[in-house]
């Protein structure tokens, strides 16, 4: 019974008892402020691993643009294929970012705090990865600006019933929003870095960042006020961006594309595959910098019932498909159905019911979602699983058309891999970067808790943890 109650207080605090906010700023900005020749060794390792793949990214993207896009394996009609597979996976990857930062934010939700800010982090870089696969399917890509409605002599504008204007409008929204939230959250930790930096270097560098932050009352009640503000501004993208995308397919007169489940089935099934990679980051994170007293046993319990309730709902979606194509009586949804499951890529498409159904069952079980080994395994299957969904989504709906001469066989190749595994390469080199330059944890947030706990008596987050101090 000792042992069960533990394990039950480990997962109702948010941060673990008895901080000071000195040890708050020890634990987040050392790491930060350490020497360059201090950095430690798995630091150098897994940045040379992803600069690695970045390279070979790029390689592939000039290799793209020398060559053009027949490098890939799209073909007609199967025109979309691995790089709209792709930009919709990564912008589902920053949906957790955005949804842990401004809508749990303005509920007020405490268990937000130490995650936030690799969350948002991840969010940006995710987009980033996302932003340049339509561009590169343009088979143009530096005309892409003809995309946007700007004055011009050549009197072109968008065609503003076209899915790729939407991105543009989508993603552009997005980064810009989402990049502008992330800096604001980060001033005050960034006047902290500048204060207890010791080179001149980085007290100029962090200085310019902070904005000339000096911690007065008008400067909180400012900063508090922005804060908020972009919350409510971030909230309704959360719902806005992957809608928009969805949209993209239920536009056009496909089977298994055109009905009306796709803007919210998208939306919770990028949040799906978002909060999987927050626990993907979160664990190494929270070992490698010794934070287990900030990312607490708490976040990663309330990451993976989130994870549970948005893989129900992608699960009713894959329900609700087979009734709509069943119940509709059309002999052309019908047979789209039975294709995704028994035609050529039916192997994708019950692969994808054992990611994103079968494999989040364990999650019910609270022993489950507080083993870090069996979190970071059914995260890794579920990212597997919704790049899978995309891919049954696709390429499976566009290799059969509604004609037989609309038919065809669609194979990847070498670059399309190489592409989209390079691309991880850029998210990870961005993000090594993040965490060796800035404070990964939102510190004057946690502050605010550690006052919390100090003035108001450690229940307001649960009983004493076990979790080890920083």
């Amino acid at each position: 019974m000792a042992v069960r109650g533990r394990r039950i207080q480990e997962t109702t605090r948010v941060i673990a008892s008895g901080q000071s906010y000195k040890d708050v700023d020890d634990v987040v900005m050392t790491p930060v402020l350490t020497h360059p020749f201090k950095t430690p060794i798995w630091w150098f390792l897994g940045f040379a691993g992803a600069f690695a793949l970045l390279t070979m990214y790029l390689y592939t993207i000039v290799y793209l643009i020398i060559t053009g896009v027949g490098i890939w394996g799209n073909n007609i009609p199967v025109a979309w294929a691995f790089p709209i597979i792709n930009f919709v996976w990564w912008i589902g990857i920053g949906h957790a970012g955005t949804l842990i930062s401004a809508i749990l934010l303005l509920f007020r939700q405490d268990w937000r705090t130490s995650i936030n800010r690799f969350a948002e982090a991840m969010t940006l870089f995710a987009v980033a990865c996302a932003g340049l696969y339509p561009i590169f399917h343009l088979g143009r890509p530096w005309v892409f600006y003809w995309l946007a409605p700007y004055p011009n002599t050549y009197g072109l504008w968008p065609q503003f019933r076209s899915a790729l204007d939407w991105d543009i409008f989508a993603i552009s929204t997005y980064a810009s929003v989402s990049a502008l939230f992330w800096f604001i959250g980060l001033v005050p930790d960034l006047a902290t870095l500048r204060d207890r930096a010791d080179n001149k270097f980085a007290k100029l560098f962090y200085g310019t960042l902070s904005l000339g932050w000096r911690g007065s009352t008008k400067h909180w009640q400012r900063y508090q006020r922005a804060y908020l503000l972009l919350a409510a501004l971030s909230t309704p993208l959360v719902l806005s961006v992957h809608s928009t995308i969805a949209l993209d397919f239920a536009t056009a007169i496909v089977p298994g594309w055109n009905n009306t489940i796709m803007p919210p089935y998208f939306v919770a099934g990028a949040v799906f595959a978002g909060f999987a990679m927050v626990v993907l980051l979160a664990i190494p994170l929270r070992h490698a910098f010794g934070l287990q007293g900030l990312i607490t046993k708490k976040h990663l319990d309330n990451s993976a019932k989130v994870m549970l309730a948005t893989g129900m709902i992608v699960v009713y979606g894959y329900v609700l498909e087979a009734f709509i194509a069943w119940y509709s009586g059309s002999e052309f949804e019908r047979y789209m159905i039975f294709n995704r499951m028994f035609g050529g890529y039916g192997w994708s498409f019950w692969a994808l019911i054992f990611c994103n159904a079968i494999a989040i069952q364990p999650l019910w079980s609270a022993r489950v979602r507080n083993s870090e080994t069996a979190l970071f395994i059914i995260s890794i299957i579920v990212s597997i699983g919704m790049w899978l969904e995309r891919f049954v989504i696709v390429v499976v709906s566009l290799t059969r058309g509604y004609a037989n001469s609309a038919w065809d066989v669609y194979s990847s190749t070498f670059w399309d891999w190489s592409m989209y595994i390079g691309s991880f390469g850029l998210f990870l080199t961005l993000f090594y970067l993040f965490i060796r330059l800035l404070p990964a944890i939102a510190t004057s947030e946690i502050k605010e808790l550690v006052h919390h706990d100090r003035h108001h008596g450690s229940h307001s987050h649960g009983s004493h943890s076990e979790e080890a101090h920083p």
